[in-house]
């Protein structure tokens, strides 16, 4: 197996070789009960939480991806990320952001070119600038609230493997 990074990236994806076969592997997942993870099968993913108790607004998931291999093994995809209602939510928060500055660009440009005042549309242009760094600082912070969580999701994940 290869060790997590210490620096951690966005959504931090591994790949394991395993030598037990796809089936074995999945069921382990599903037949391990161990509070404060919870695991959802489905197909050939698991996906691998936290309970509500232990979960927080920044905790993570992991999400599994387990392919057999010709050969007999298995190799294993695996992806850190946040709660996909919280990805989103930030999707949309960023789109918004974005395309308001786009907007108020536009309408600056335009009352440029008529000759009519803009300043205070550079002024919107400004703070929607400052409000997108505000939201980086404002994930990088949870990013790293949720990073002990990560490395016991992961140490997790290889106590389920080491039993297979």
């Amino acid at each position: 197996m290869q060790p997590l990074p210490n620096e951690i990236a966005l959504r931090p994806r591994f790949q394991l070789v395993e030598g037990a076969h796809k089936e074995d592997l999945l069921s382990a997942f599903e037949q391990t009960k161990r509070p404060p993870f919870l695991s959802k099968r489905l197909d050939d993913h698991v996906f691998i939480k936290y309970n509500q108790q232990e979960s927080h607004f920044w905790s993570p998931q992991l999400h599994l991806e387990i392919i057999e291999k010709e050969d007999g093994g298995s190799t294993i995809y695996g992806v850190f990320g946040p709660n996909p209602t919280l990805w989103t939510f930030f999707m949309f928060l960023h789109f918004g952001v974005g395309t308001f500055f786009v907007i108020f660009g536009i309408w600056a440009y335009s009352s440029a070119s008529l000759g009519k005042p803009y300043g205070w549309l550079l002024g919107i242009m400004g703070l929607l600038t400052l409000l997108w760094f505000v939201l980086y600082a404002f994930g990088r912070a949870g990013k790293r609230k949720g990073k002990p969580q990560m490395e016991t999701l992961y140490s997790f994940m290889e106590d389920v493997l080491s039993k297979v």
